[in-house]
């Protein structure tokens, strides 16, 4: 059965729950609006954590978001499928620039992710992510998945790019291309339960470090799921159970010597920070502390206390939701929350509606992209996840992640386009 026949049937089970179809078509002041607002909201706050030092990088977000607005409409006149004859150039670039990164790189906090160019610092992997998606939007699309081995293909696409940003290192946009990867898989075609085993060796990684005993009973299950699940079913178990305890056996060393000590401290303290209130878990109390100071209606942009004074260490960075909390207060965060929400449900429908498959993907890696970001991010500087360094879109200052923002936007602006009308459903 070919693989467009359950990217179908994908579409029409979201299309069951997107019930606010008809009102989002021909919207696309979501797809540009939201964004805009965005950053014009982070660029107040950047120059509120920056009110006591004498640079200001609020207008080089602004200038840095109309350089991306430009390279978005021009990407948005032209169909993406012109793009395909240039991935295997794109691809391999990529690749040369996080090589060259490990070789040339300019190292910044105890990690060396960017390439000095013409006097500005890029970061290639933000690239990187963005070209993956293509180019696996490509191989996926068409292709049938009714075997583990049917994984490999794709696998390989990911396999190097990710290999070359994990040990830069940058653990926080190696987990990007996880997510991405899983995601796009499934909206292919790749069956439910395949994912659950997938995301299972997470699982069994924490556990194994955590609670061992409970292994006991979760490797047996998972054996269960691969029997039910995947092809030669006592094989499949056996494999699946034996592969779990590997995955238990190596998580302490790779814990001991596959991590630096700053990253196993971000992995754990977000479960107590109190434990190093001034090494590791000091960005995530204070971080907590801003939001909770700004209430329900925030101390008022350019007002924050917390933030004027620079408690909070790189705010203008990866916790520029600490400061959007503090100034704007509870109501101010659920506004952007609900802007990401309707931006994402946008970029969804767009998904759904693709002409092609090859389309449709490109739009659900870059939605899977987004969503991860923004939840990984949020969670972090409220407390309720670890320190990972992934910026929040739009809002976080970083000049190459703002840019490639917004060219993932143009190629899903490009899909929408040319998507189906209102009145035509699946």
């Amino acid at each position: 059965m070919p693989s467009s026949f359950y990217l179908k049937g994908r579409r029409n089970l979201m299309r069951r729950t997107g019930r606010l179809r008809n009102t989002l078509n021909h919207m696309e002041f979501v797809l540009w609006g939201i964004p805009l607002l965005l950053v014009l909201l982070a660029s107040v706050l950047i120059a509120s954590t920056q009110r006591q030092v004498d640079y200001a990088d609020w207008s080089q977000h602004l200038i840095i978001a109309f350089l991306g607005i430009c390279f978005a409409n021009v990407l948005a006149q032209i169909s993406i499928e012109r793009i395909r004859p240039f991935l295997m150039f794109l691809y391999s670039l990529s690749i040369g620039s996080l090589v060259a990164v490990q070789l040339i790189g300019t190292t910044a906090l105890g990690a060396q992710r960017w390439l000095s160019i013409a006097g500005l610092n890029v970061q290639p992997s933000e690239f990187a992510k963005l070209i993956v998606i293509i180019v696996l939007a490509a191989v996926l699309d068409g292709y049938q998945i009714r075997k583990p081995i049917n994984l490999l293909k794709p696998l390989s696409v990911i396999l190097l790019p990710w290999l070359l940003v994990f040990f830069q290192p940058d653990l926080g946009t190696s987990l990007v291309f996880g997510a991405v990867l899983l995601t796009m898989l499934y909206w292919s075609g790749m069956p439910f339960e395949w994912l659950l085993l997938v995301l299972s060796a997470i699982v069994t990684a924490v556990l194994a470090g955590l609670l061992p005993w409970v292994l006991f009973v979760w490797i047996p299950l998972m054996g269960v799921l691969a029997y039910r699940s995947l092809p030669k079913r006592n094989f499949a178990a056996a494999f699946t159970m034996i592969l779990q305890a590997v995955i238990a056996w190596v998580t302490p060393w790779l814990w001991l010597y596959g991590l630096k000590d700053y990253q196993r401290d971000r992995l754990v303290l977000f479960l107590d920070p109190t434990k190093d209130p001034l090494g590791g878990g000091y960005h995530l109390l204070q971080s907590t502390v801003g939001i909770g100071s700004g209430q329900l209606f925030g101390t008022g942009l350019l007002q924050g206390q917390l933030t004027k004074l620079r408690f909070i260490p790189e705010q203008h960075t990866d916790f520029i939701f600490s400061a959007l909390g503090e100034e704007t207060g509870f109501l101010g965060t659920m506004l952007v929350i609900t802007g990401f929400f309707f931006l994402l449900l946008r970029l969804l429908t767009v998904a759904r509606e693709a002409r092609t498959d090859f389309e449709s993907l490109v739009v659900v890696g870059v939605l899977a992209m987004l969503v991860f970001q923004v939840m990984v991010n949020i969670f972090m500087t409220i407390g309720l996840g670890p320190v990972t360094g992934i910026p929040l879109p739009f809002m976080s200052y970083g000049r190459t992640a703002l840019l490639v923002n917004f060219v993932a936007l143009g190629l899903c602006m490009s899909v929408a386009r040319r998507g189906y009308t209102a009145s035509r459903s699946w």
